[in-house]
Formats: C-alpha cells, sequence, structure tokens
C-alpha cells in the first residue's frame, strides 16, 4: 500500500527533533510537522469535506505549502496546485472544473479572490496562508491549527487519486492532469538515487511548488527526511544568497533559471561549495549553457529529468557521470538520458510503430508513474494515453545504448522548404556564440519557402554582436538550411511560464497572426 503520507509517520517517528522544514525565521521538526498536518487536516474534516472532495491552492512558495500537500491528503481529499502565472480567469476555470470550494492563499493571491468569485467560482471556504492579517471574510491558517484537534490519517493510497495538476491553458482550456498516489510516489523514489538524497541533504525550493518538477523533489526528500528549506519564489539574487546562506545541498532549477542564477553569481560571487546537487529539466539546456554551469558550480554534481506532468512527472534521468566533456562518458551533455526505473520509453513513428535506433520519432512512455487520464475530458485522454503509452509529443531519438535524445517538440518543429528543422538543433548551435545568453529558434511565415528559421536572442551583459557574426557561427556547427536566416536582438526578457519555462509560442504567435501556415 503505497500512500504520500507514509513518510511523515515515518519521520516524526525516527527523525522527532529533527528539522523538516525552514522558512525564513520559522521552523518545524519533524515531530512538529506531523502535528500541524494533522490539526490543519482535522480542520478541513470539520468544514465537511468528504473523501475525494477536492481542495485548491493558489500560492508563492513556503512551509505551510508542504503542509497543504499532505494535510490535503491526510483530510480524505485530492489536490489541486494552481499556476501562480495564470489570469484570474484561468485559474477560475480549473478551481471550477475540479469542482473545488476550498481555497488556500497567501498575501500574493489573496487580492484575486474576489475576481474569482465575479466569475463564477463558488467557494465555501478561503484559507489564508499568509503572515499579515487575516482579510475579512477569509479563515487564518494558523488559527485552524491552533484550535483544532489532530485527526486521524485517511491513508488514501494506491490507486486513489492524489492530485489534478493543470497544465495548458493558452491553447484552449486547461487540462486537468489526475494522478495517483502511486504515480506520485514511483517517480519520487526512482528520483533519489541520481542526486543521492539522505536525512542529512538541505533542499531548497526555489522553483514554483505548483509544478510537478519541484513537488517530485519535495516528495523524494520528504521519503528520505531530508530538511526542506523555501524561498517565495525564483529570483536569481534570491536564490543565490539561499544557497550559501543555508549551505543548500540539493536544488531543482530550470535551464533559465541556472543561466540567470550564473549570470548573478558572475557580477556577485558567494560560497556555494556545499551545493552537492543541480537537478535541472523543464526545457531544453544548450550544452554551451550546461558547461557553463558546470564551471560556475566546479564541485556540484548535475543530474537531468525529462518527463512532463502527465509522468509525475519522470521518464528519463541523465545521471552525474555524463556531465562530463572528457572520459568514457562524455558525448552525453545534449542527452535526456535513460529510462528510470519505473518507465519503459520508446520512440515511434506516425503508425505508432517502433523505429530503429538513432532513427527520430516520437518519444511514448509507459509506468506506474503515468496519469491516469484527464478530469472531464475523455477524449483527450484516449488521445494522450493509447495502448498503455503516453505520447509525449516531444520528437527524439534513441542510441545504441539506450540514451534519449530530444530534438523538439513534434507540435514546433520548422518546416522550411521542405526540409524539417528541429530548434532544439539551432538553438545549441546559436548559444556556441560567446555574446548569446539566450535564445529561441521558431519558425515564422516565409513566402517561398513556407517557413523560415527565425532566433531571437539576448545577450551576456557588456556583450553584442551583428545576426550576420550569429548566423555566420551558427553555420560552422549544423547544416545550411538549419541555420536561422533572421535574427532579433531582444533587451526585453523571454515569456516564461509559471514553471519558468520559455513559452517559445508566445514568440512565435506574433508572425503567425492573420496568416495560415503555408506547409502540408
Amino acid at each position: 500500500m503505497i500512500y504520500l503520507t507514509q513518510s511523515i509517520h515515518r519521520n516524526a517517528q525516527i527523525y522527532p527533533n529533527h528539522l523538516a522544514t525552514v522558512n525564513g525565521d520559522r521552523k518545524h521538526t519533524w515531530k512538529e510537522l506531523k502535528v500541524r498536518i494533522s490539526k490543519l487536516a482535522g480542520s478541513l474534516k470539520k468544514m465537511g469535506v468528504k473523501d475525494n472532495d477536492r481542495v485548491a491552492i493558489l500560492s508563492l512558495n513556503s512551509d505551510r505549502y508542504l503542509e497543504y500537500y499532505f494535510a490535503i491528503p491526510w483530510a480524505g481529499c485530492c489536490l489541486v496546485p494552481l499556476n501562480i502565472r495564470w489570469s484570474a480567469k484561468e485559474n477560475s476555470y480549473s478551481i471550477t472544473d475540479a469542482g473545488a470550494e476550498i481555497l488556500f492563499v497567501d498575501d500574493t493571491f489573496a487580492p484575486m479572490v474576489p475576481a474569482l468569485i465575479a466569475d463564477g467560482v463558488k467557494l465555501s471556504h478561503v484559507i489564508y496562508m499568509g503572515d499579515n492579517e487575516c482579510p475579512e471574510g477569509m479563515e487564518s491558517y494558523e488559527e485552524l491549527i491552533s484550535t483544532n484537534e489532530p485527526v486521524a490519517d485517511a491513508e488514501r493510497n494506491g490507486d486513489d487519486l492524489a492530485g489534478i495538476f493543470y497544465t495548458g491553458g493558452t491553447t484552449g482550456f486547461p487540462k486537468g492532469v489526475m494522478l495517483t498516489h502511486t504515480s506520485i510516489w514511483t517517480s519520487s523514489v526512482s528520483l533519489i538515487p541520481f542526486v543521492d538524497l539522505s536525512p542529512s541533504s538541505r533542499t531548497l525550493h526555489a522553483a514554483p511548488m505548483f509544478h510537478l518538477a519541484d513537488e517530485v523533489v519535495l516528495q523524494a526528500a520528504i521519503i528520505v527526511g531530508a530538511t526542506n528549506y523555501f524561498i517565495p519564489m525564483f529570483t536569481p539574487k534570491g536564490t543565490a544568497e539561499a544557497l550559501a546562506e543555508n549551505k543548500i545541498t540539493h536544488t531543482v532549477l530550470v535551464p533559465v533559471m541556472i543561466q540567470m542564477t550564473i549570470a548573478h553569481l558572475k557580477s556577485n560571487p558567494s560560497d556555494q561549495s556545499a551545493l552537492e546537487f543541480i537537478l535541472y529539466g523543464g526545457a531544453p539546456i544548450s550544452e554551451a549553457s550546461l558547461i557553463d554551469a558546470m564551471e560556475t558550480w566546479p564541485t556540484t554534481k548535475f543530474s537531468q529529468g525529462y518527463g512532463q506532468t502527465e509522468l509525475s512527472p519522470l521518464a528519463t534521468m541523465l545521471s552525474s557521470e555524463y556531465h562530463t566533456v572528457s572520459g568514457p562518458n562524455a558525448g552525453y551533455l545534449k542527452s535526456a538520458g535513460k529510462a528510470i526505473a519505473c518507465t519503459e520509453v520508446r520512440i515511434v513513428d506516425e503508425e505508432g510503430q517502433e523505429v530503429t535506433r538513432k532513427e527520430i520519432g516520437e518519444i511514448i512512455v509507459k509506468g506506474p508513474n503515468a496519469v491516469v487520464g484527464y478530469w472531464n475530458k475523455p477524449e483527450e485522454t484516449a488521445n494522450a494515453m493509447r495502448k498503455g503509452w503516453i505520447h509525449t509529443g516531444d520528437a527524439g531519438y534513441m542510441d545504441e545504448n539506450g540514451f534519449v535524445f530530444l530534438v523538439d517538440r513534434v507540435k514546433d518543429m520548422i518546416v522550411s522548404g521542405g526540409e524539417n528543422v528541429y530548434s532544439a538543433e539551432t538553438e545549441n548551435a546559436v548559444m556556441n556564440h560567446p555574446a548569446v545568453a539566450q535564445v529561441v529558434v521558431v519558425g515564422i511565415p516565409n513566402e517561398k519557402w513556407g517557413e523560415q528559421v527565425h532566433a531571437e536572442v539576448i545577450f551576456h551583459e557588456g556583450k553584442e554582436a551583428t545576426a550576420e557574426e550569429i548566423i555566420a557561427e551558427c553555420a560552422k556547427y549544423i547544416a545550411n538550411y538549419k541555420c536561422p536566416r533572421s535574427v532579433k536582438i531582444r533587451t526585453e526578457p523571454f515569456p516564461l511560464s509559471g514553471a519558468g519555462k520559455l513559452l517559445k509560442r508566445d514568440v512565435r504567435e506574433p508572425y503567425w497572426e492573420g496568416k495560415s501556415r503555408m506547409i502540408g
């Protein structure tokens, strides 16, 4: 019987006085954490929640977010973490779609509640988990804990629904990814050996906690009894300072966060020597950026996780021994690694047939960590899950040793003059120019070729280059037809999702406004 709250019971029993959470000056041991979780669950039971009721949260990172993650299943309910970058309308859709009538909010999102209600969201209780005075009409998080008695753990487990994690929201209505206790637990346990987590580890949660990238690290850290540190949200300065001041040993960052933290550290160095592991993923990272990271944190090991929300979220891992530019393990920095212990991975053609090694196709994944379906969306469920396999929508290939190499999103592939161009390959080539700090490559309209390869770049501070110089550098590494035909120099940041991923579609869409694609 696999149940996520089991780790809370175990840690309170064998590490009762060890620190479980640190949020600024607020600290709790495992024994204290268990009591707080059970009391918060008791307050929910007093509100009248029933088994499988959905309970939503809209908040920045905190120790209270962690308590929410365990109090909800403790009370027999289902998690609904909401995207902190979405509009009130997008989140109101998700709350209504999930049927959640209880919402947790912090200081940042308490002001959004009236807009949610005006948009038709029906809430029976709004729980204020901030640090200021409790707003009128809301219930104080800390008062609920202090005035309620602990309740027994409902011990939801196995195939019971653990959470609905909403994804999408820009190309249609958000989809609620339904994950079970088994789904989340198996991904989390599979992660542990790749990052050497232990009870003495100190894990920093800088990536947004609503997202599965941080959730899988959170669960893994709690399974082993590690201490969890929190900052409200990622900033380069805040993250670098938290890593140094708390002697953090483990953290998870998406590539753009790594790049921004490196840029900060170059002008504001600090002692990062305690950092043992950086887990990264959520978006492609260029080889040049990865080498820069390895040079910035020379004593830190790196592991890459590839997957998606529908896989809780892991499909493959590239372990630390392959993060090297020399020796027998060199040559894999561009790889997403191999299938983790709980998954099977294949590369297939359009008919679903497995292709030969090194042939590009769609990546599909099967395992106990997979989504059981999309909430209230049977057609989307049937399209994503075929004969037990999750179709990721990602293009890639597998080598003879089982290493997976991502090429692009299938839907983002550029077709120029009949040639398929995978933007990730072009982005890797552009990143070889020393002036380029970040790049996004998209297909834009071209009357002759249908689409042309277009790059938008942000320079390192104090550096610059012409479009011609960038294209010429690119041509040293890839075929001419894969090189950008146009380059835009950006001074504004790239648009990011709530999880910190670059929103390539937002870069592409203005070029296609009022036009239809000129390809088959």
